[in-house]
């Protein structure tokens, strides 16, 4: 009896240590923020206070009490708002001018899955050091880099963006490649960077595939090929997507893929430069995002017709009230990539937000861009439940900047102040990630990951 009270009381004690541990709060920040903007209204409120606990905001307001004890940042200098999205981006391949003279063929083979997962790490933290919380990364990541990327973040082994990866483009034989017989039926070139599916029962493993091994998008190559895919074969994808939580987008090259995708109702449509008016009238209608990676003409990419193009869709789908989204497609590096004042190098950030040149020459207004690139880009990336709006509840991704985007856009390009899940990344314009760092696992898995 004496044996059973004992193991009885010491089990007690534990549940209550364990009690004991698990009402224990986490430590709780208060920023100070001199303006707040709500970028959904384009509204700025004055002297407000965020209290953040753990990872999430619990409490926005002007004379809210700041708890003793708590840490306080004091950004009462500068504008707050939440952090950037780059709605379709690739932070794993970099194809480049030299050796492989720009051809995907070439840097598939040349870089290792292993190698293009790190440069997509570095590539992450720079995005970071920008503003850019989240990203939708959107296939040509060799083997799963891109779902390998978002796990190392969660676990807390780097800093990064919130990454909603896609896993490889499904699309019909070939993909975007057009491989010799050789290329593709004895060396199987186009896996990992895409998977043939050509039959229903072939979409329907492609799309379930990708979300086994981590996809929480799935894209789409619509019309790569002549004999792409048709409306029902698209909704089908989208159907199968659903039932794993995803949304499909839709990479389209033609104008007859473009109304494929429309009439099939995918989610997001990238790229621009097919859409006719009328297919952005369409979009506007249904309420389909649009991914339009809208290239800026630069010393370093583009041409001046192209960019004049570029430019006069990205304004008619903003006149036609498309759901329209910041996304850059990035995924290429030349030796001209540098700072034209000092001559340093770009970052992967600085090259991101360098697309904004494109939005301010097709006139778009301030408060447009700013909720293109936010608010527009969480709803595109299916999280808007959970990161977003600065209010209790969500996630506390935050930036800061000097001066007022709502009045200049540009000030986007002077980021001093990063907090990611709570987190302060980057302080008095200077990265300090070394809170993001750590040994092991702090996230178990529970089959799949959590979205």
């Amino acid at each position: 009896m004496k044996r059973r009270m004992a193991v009885f009381c010491s089990l007690l004690a534990l549940l209550i240590a364990g009690l004991s541990v698990a009402q224990q709060k986490s430590p709780v920040t208060a920023i100070k923020a001199g303006r707040l903007i709500d970028p959904e209204t384009g509204t700025v409120a004055a002297n407000q206070v965020i209290l953040i606990e753990g990872e999430k905001i619990t409490g926005v307001g002007p004379n809210l009490a700041i708890p003793s004890g708590a840490t306080v940042i004091d950004l009462s200098q500068l504008t707050v708002l939440p952090g950037l999205v780059d709605a379709h981006t690739h932070m794993a391949i970099t194809y480049k001018e030299q050796p492989e003279n720009n051809y995907y063929y070439l840097t598939y083979i040349t870089d290792s899955t292993a190698l293009r997962a790190i440069q997509a790490a570095s590539n992450g933290m720079q995005l970071l050091n920008s503003g850019f919380t989240v990203v939708r990364d959107v296939g040509n990541n060799a083997l799963y880099a891109d779902a390998a990327l978002r796990q190392a973040i969660e676990q807390g082994w780097l800093p990064g963006p919130t990454v909603i990866p896609s896993g490889p483009m499904i699309g019909s034989t070939g993909g975007q490649f057009w491989p010799t017989p050789e290329m593709y039926k004895y060396h199987n070139i186009m896996f990992p960077e895409y998977i043939d599916a050509n039959s229903p029962d072939e979409i329907v493993r492609a799309v379930r595939e990708n979300m086994l091994f981590g996809a929480r998008t799935i894209k789409l190559c619509i019309d790569c090929k002549p004999w792409g895919y048709s409306v029902e074969d698209i909704k089908l994808a989208i159907r199968e997507a659903a039932k794993g939580g995803c949304k499909v987008e839709g990479h389209v090259q033609t104008a007859d893929g473009a109304q494929l995708a429309i009439d099939a109702g995918v989610y997001i449509i990238a790229h621009n430069n097919a859409l006719t008016p009328d297919h952005h009238r369409q979009m506007a209608e249904k309420g389909i995002f649009l991914a339009g990676t809208d290239t800026p003409f630069t010393p370093y990419r583009g041409s001046e017709a192209a960019f004049k193009r570029t430019v006069a869709n990205l304004r008619d789908a903003w006149e036609k009230k498309v759901l329209l989204t910041f996304s850059t497609d990035m995924d290429y590096w030349n030796e001209r990539m540098k700072d034209p004042k000092t001559g340093e190098w770009l970052t992967r950030g600085e090259l991101t937000i360098n697309f904004l040149e494109t939005w301010k020459a097709a006139g778009i207004p301030q408060a447009d861009i700013l909720r293109a690139m936010t608010i527009n880009g969480y709803k595109a990336a299916d999280i808007i439940s959970q990161r977003g709006p600065i209010k209790p509840g969500f996630f506390a991704d935050i930036i800061a900047v000097p001066g007022n985007p709502l009045s200049d856009i540009d000030a986007l390009r002077n980021v001093r102040f990063v907090m990611k899940n709570g987190m302060v990344f980057k302080k008095d314009g200077v990265m300090v990630p070394e809170k993001f760092f750590h040994p092991g696992p702090v996230k178990t898995p529970n089959g799949r990951w959590s979205r």
